[in-house]
């Protein structure tokens, strides 16, 4: 990972800072999925996610906060098992983190407003910047656009 991707970003613009709740009021607001992945930094078995194969236009927000991380128009299908985007929304919305967990050396994505683990990022996606962010689906709620209400 090269070194301008490395650096942790500051809470978006527009959101309140850093989300703190306890562990049983993330228990209370969470199912057990998305509590395990985003709170205890759990990996949903690949191909099991509910956006996995999912093309619905809209904005892939955080699970535990809202604060909104991904487009649908960044997300493509990588094979790799997990919901892929090449980039966040902005980048001041994900913090990255080195990952040495489980004898490997990652990069690690959370939400930068309530440090939600979302997945991983890696130097082998597609244009235009060769990034896959490989999300945990249990840590997204897609927040889908209503054709309707686009065309007026």
């Amino acid at each position: 990972m090269s070194e301008k991707h490395e650096h942790a970003a500051q809470p978006a613009q527009g959101f309140d800072a850093k989300v703190r709740k306890s562990d049983a009021e993330w228990r209370a607001k969470l199912t057990e999925d998305q509590y395990y992945v985003t709170r205890k930094k759990g990996t949903e078995p690949p191909g099991t996610g509910e956006y996995e194969d999912t093309e619905t236009p809209g904005t892939y927000k955080c699970v535990c906060c809202g604060q909104p991380l991904f487009s649908s128009d960044t997300k493509y299908h990588s094979g790799s098992g997990w919901p892929s985007f090449y980039q966040p929304i902005a980048a001041e919305n994900v913090e990255l983190q080195r990952d040495t967990s489980h004898g490997m050396s990652r990069t690690e994505v959370l939400c930068s407003r309530c440090d939600a683990h979302l997945g991983h990022v890696f130097d082998d996606g597609p244009d235009p910047t060769g990034l896959r962010f490989c999300i945990n689906s249990a840590s997204l709620h897609l927040d889908g656009k209503d054709p309707e209400k686009e065309k007026k």
